[in-house]
């Protein structure tokens, strides 16, 4: 896998597991800005392309100076002096954009936080299929006390994740949350007690992915995915499309054809990585 054009992001690939693992480590504080937007599109053209990715995790070892540890301390507003209103608002909509990108990868996306994760490190969690919080991580929504709003899907999309009342509660106040209370409200769904524990279990989670089908792991995201916040009947029909696909693809006689086999702990040759149509 040649991951040049996502050097910036600090990519590992476990090809027995099928695991890439980005390692933010840049500027200052892991603050995100233009040349980690350019990374992160490059990473969403990679992973849609590259079927030997099933799982993908989004972690940091970054410490300050005074070894606190760091996962996203915000967006990059330095960069953002001397830019006009028309320029700030093209970049929070690439933002935005980009982060949906991310968030509908055709893989299992594993956001492990350790640190502080301000603004835009609380939104980027809201890319992951599941998160993972080490004992020191730390959450929050500082934008309402800066003049602005989390632009980057914090409002509906934490809404939708951690329910109305407190995205509220983040959102306006800006009040600060440890792993174990991100964890109780659901926006984070394991505590673990550090790095190497929480990348112990992204990789038992990659071993899990890699006996399965790729295109039934893309197509039941993108079933569950597309299912939020639509009537019964769509959802119905997003699953019928789904299953449908997987017929078609040959991925479900594969499984009855190798059924035994996979019970015993075998993983059949699937094939490529499908998706139903949008």
């Amino acid at each position: 896998m040649d991951t040049t054009a996502i050097a910036p992001l600090h990519p590992t690939f476990d090809a027995d597991r099928k695991l890439l693992v980005l390692a933010f480590d840049h500027g200052k504080a892991n603050e995100m800005g233009t040349a980690q937007l350019d990374a992160l599109d490059a990473l969403c053209d990679l992973v849609e392309r590259d079927e030997s990715v099933m799982c993908l995790c989004s972690t940091s070892r970054r410490t300050s100076g005074s070894g606190k540890p760091i996962f996203i301390a915000g967006a990059n507003v330095t960069e953002r002096v001397g830019w006009d209103d028309t320029r700030v608002l093209a970049h929070v909509k690439r933002q935005r954009a980009l982060l949906r990108r991310v968030r509908r990868l055709p893989v299992f996306h594993v956001v492990l936080v350790s640190g502080v994760a301000l603004g835009w490190g609380t939104e980027y969690v809201l890319t992951g299929d599941y998160g993972i919080a080490t004992q020191r991580a730390t959450f929050g929504l500082p934008e309402t006390g800066l003049g602005i709003v989390p632009g980057a899907r914090g409002t509906g999309e934490l809404a939708d994740l951690v329910g109305v009342a407190q995205a509220l509660r983040l959102g306006c106040t800006g009040e600060t949350i440890g792993a174990d209370e991100a964890c109780r409200i659901g926006l984070v769904q394991e505590v673990v007690a550090d790095v190497d524990a929480g990348l112990d279990r992204v990789r038992a989670i990659a071993a899990l992915l890699g006996r399965r089908s790729p295109s039934a792991v893309a197509a039941y995201k993108r079933a569950v995915i597309d299912a939020r916040g639509v009537p019964e009947q769509e959802r119905v029909v997003l699953e019928h499309r789904a299953y449908e696909l997987m017929v078609r693809a040959g991925e479900a006689a594969i499984g009855r054809a190798e059924f035994q086999a996979i019970v015993a702990g075998s993983t059949p040759s699937w094939g490529p990585r499908r998706l139903p149509e949008p």
